[in-house]
């Protein structure tokens, strides 16, 4: 099957090519979210944001986020705890992009940090600004989820599961939108994921890290994989180490060296190619 454009043709999802748009629902803000947000001139010199760096804690125009140097210094405003009988379920995910570990308070949040990190992430600030903006009834804040700094540009994430999205939420996700179109940000309420993409990258990242290669199986994939999509079995046993193999097919495949349709779900039948720099 030829290779069109870096895919083969029929591919949805190709893992090379796709953006955190492109692999998450997201939910669809319209102008009624946000109708009582007062937006009249000058509203991003009377909006807020609070962040915190290492020198301390700094309240500043939403103006002025523009030209902020993003995420530089940047902590998480608040501490990420763990209490008996909590409703929440907070940790650390450890990101291959940082080299660090970063807060989240759910499982949804910690899915999103390990897909933003198979996308390619250079860094992210957990729970970043509290905004303070006006409304018809008066002033009101919003915690945006995340400040994500990936290779294809700046992302303020909120991540909330569908069914639990209120009419509150709706409006302060309006106002992050509006304060991340200022900051020249991209503004993204992830609600869930794609037909089969988080369920690939969590099976791609077991091989995420560093891994060595003394037998030089991942030349002899490359190869197999060059002159197109061949099923992932049939790659993992053109190698001389079947069994080594395996592992160093999904390493590749999450460092984007092979790629496959994350639509399509990851099996032996899955097609794999290699990615032309």
């Amino acid at each position: 099957m030829a290779v069109l454009d870096g895919a083969p043709a029929g591919c949805r999802l190709p893992s090379h090519l796709s953006r955190l748009d492109d692999l998450a629902v997201g939910l669809a803000i319209g102008p009624d979210d946000g109708g009582r947000l007062r937006l009249g001139p000058g509203w991003p010199k009377r909006w807020t944001a609070r962040v915190v760096t290492a020198a301390g804690e700094a309240t500043v125009p939403v103006a002025e986020l523009a030209g902020r140097p993003v995420a530089c210094g940047m902590v998480p405003l608040r501490r990420f705890s763990w209490a008996r009988r909590q409703r929440h379920r907070p940790g650390l995910q450890y990101l291959v992009g940082t080299g660090r570990h970063h807060g989240f308070e759910s499982l949804a949040e910690q899915q999103l940090l390990l897909v933003v990190d198979f996308l390619g992430v250079v860094e992210v600030v957990s729970q970043p600004l509290e905004l303070r903006m006006t409304t018809v009834e008066g002033w009101a804040r919003h915690v945006p989820d995340f400040l994500v700094v990936a290779r294809d540009g700046t992302w303020l994430i909120d991540v909330r599961p569908a069914g639990r999205v209120g009419d509150e939420d709706r409006l302060r996700f309006a106002a992050s939108a509006e304060v991340a179109l200022v900051a020249g940000w991209r503004y993204l309420v992830v609600t869930g994921w794609q037909p089969n993409v988080f369920d690939v990258v969590d099976a791609l990242s077991a091989q995420r890290r560093p891994l060595a290669d003394p037998l030089g199986v991942q030349p002899q994939l490359l190869a197999a994989a060059g002159v197109g999509p061949v099923a992932f079995a049939a790659l993992v046993a053109a190698a001389s180490w079947p069994g080594v193999a395996r592992a160093h097919t999904l390493h590749l495949l999450w460092h984007r060296q092979l790629a496959l349709d994350l639509a399509a779900g990851l099996g032996e039948h899955t097609r794999v190619w290699a990615v032309t720099p």
